[in-house]
């Protein structure tokens, strides 16, 4: 067994209350009235991982985990708003209106012969054998995470060294940090976000094999993965997560198609997608909307924009070039990471838009500013101009166009009138959401009537 193979490096340590800056004030009253409840029916129960880890740095936790000696089975008996959930890992899910604390019971460290602790290939598959709380410290990823709050004398309980890791700010993994990263190939990515959230550096022990083992992220479910692309991408680090990636050798495993063609676009196609990234941690600082989407299309962008190219060179029409890159791009990416349609559809949309803003026809350009993706294409548009300053005068069009009156846009604007190129041009077809240009129906067109009346008789 992989992890049998751990040990508990250091003697337990109780932080005493005075030692640490945790206060019961700063913690979920739902999270409390868990810990007190297990209490009182005679088990230990513990706060425990980022709650404890986030606490100890000043931060404020959004989730609340407890770890008991309780089953998960006892646990349901203490709580009537609690429901099991998982088959791989058991846990009992304590539900307080929007807010869920999840409750876990100890893991063991080692296999009981019980069928309940599975290993495929080096990787924890099912892992539900009970044990000690010094058993679930030593099976947990980091130290910084493997950190218990009691409210029995409010201490911290420390078994693997994290309290002093978490204040030098160091992620470092328990046990043998490659054979943990083969356990579970998706803490690569853990190790970074959480560097990336937290401010902490990555032990040099912890990150040396991370660039040799990145190719291990294909076994990984691409669903997986892409929860880990919002967890690093949407929660106000996304920039320094993304440097993160690129650091440790592991955007490749995630973007494989978008980072090699960032490699050849060049110093102005990556601080485009980096101003995206700031732009997208300075929503999430000012509590403003962020959507994956958008994201998701920049992070592309070099991609889509290469793969364009490529088939205009083929001699493709743009509007059929443009329409196949986009298809092509996303069914690659989703290879690796899930991509939900609603948030794909909408990727599509935004890029699609990029070849309408140079429209200056009165009806094309009031379409354009009616479409329900408008403000994201233009958003778009605005960071594309850092790549290419020849847009700025379109995104100084667009500017004004969303706030002068209609009538005098109107009158700026010249009407497209028959016998010009434009004219006999159809327009581009509105995109909504659900759809795409490609599947979009064409208008039907009136038949003459037979000369003969009825052509079936």
């Amino acid at each position: 067994m992989i992890s049998s193979a751990i040990s508990i490096p250091l003697q337990p340590v109780h932080v005493a209350r005075d030692q640490h800056p945790i206060s019961r004030k700063d913690i979920s009253p739902n999270a409390l009235r868990v810990l007190y409840r297990l209490r009182e029916g005679g088990y230990a129960s513990y706060l425990v991982g980022g709650a404890v880890r986030d606490l100890l740095v000043g931060g404020n936790p959004k989730d609340y985990d407890v770890a008991t000696d309780a089953t998960p089975e006892q646990v349901k008996q203490l709580f009537r708003n609690c429901r099991l959930i998982g088959r791989r890992f058991r846990l009992a899910h304590v539900v307080y209106g929007r807010e869920i604390i999840e409750v876990a019971t100890f893991r063991a460290n080692s296999d009981d012969g019980s069928g309940d602790r599975e290993l495929e290939d080096g990787r924890l598959v099912r892992d539900n054998v009970y044990g000690t709380i010094e058993d679930d410290a030593v099976r947990r990823d980091f130290t910084a995470n493997a950190l218990y709050y009691t409210v029995e004398d409010f201490s911290v309980r420390d078994f693997v060294g994290g309290f002093e890791d978490v204040q030098n700010r160091v992620l470092r993994l328990i046990g043998d940090p490659e054979t943990r990263y083969r356990e579970d190939p998706v803490r690569m990515l853990r190790a970074v976000r959480l560097a990336a959230k937290l401010g902490f550096s990555i032990a040099p022990s912890a990150a040396e094999p991370i660039p040799r083992l990145a190719p291990l992220l294909d076994g990984a479910a691409s669903a997986r993965l892409f929860d880990e692309c919002l967890k690093m991408f949407l929660t106000g680090h996304a920039e320094r997560s993304f440097l993160g990636l690129e650091a440790h050798g592991l955007l490749p495993a995630l973007f494989p198609q978008a980072t090699q063609a960032l490699a050849r676009a060049g110093e102005a196609t990556r601080a485009m997608v980096l101003a995206a990234l700031e732009n997208t941690d300075h929503r999430v600082a000012e509590e403003r909307p962020v959507t994956p989407a958008f994201l998701l299309a920049a992070l592309l962008w070099p991609a889509y924009s290469e793969e364009v190219e490529a088939l205009l060179a083929q001699g493709l029409d743009p509007a059929v070039a443009q329409q196949r890159a986009a298809d092509r791009v996303i069914v690659q990416q989703a290879q690796r990471v899930t991509l939900p349609r609603r948030f794909s559809l909408a990727m599509e949309e935004i890029w699609l838009l990029q070849a309408r803003f140079g429209q200056r026809q009165r009806k094309r350009v009031f379409r354009l500013l009616a479409h329900p993706r408008f403000r994201a294409a233009y958003d778009f548009l605005e960071l594309r101009a850092i790549q290419n300053p020849a847009l700025l005068p379109e995104v100084a069009f667009w500017r004004e166009a969303q706030i002068v009156p209609a009538e005098q846009l109107a009158e700026k604007l010249a009407p497209v009138r028959k016998g010009n190129k434009a004219a006999v041009q159809p327009d581009a077809p509105p995109v909504g959401d659900g759809a795409t240009l490609a599947s979009v129906k064409k208008r039907r067109r009136r038949r003459r009537p037979h000369p003969a009346g009825n052509p079936e008789t």
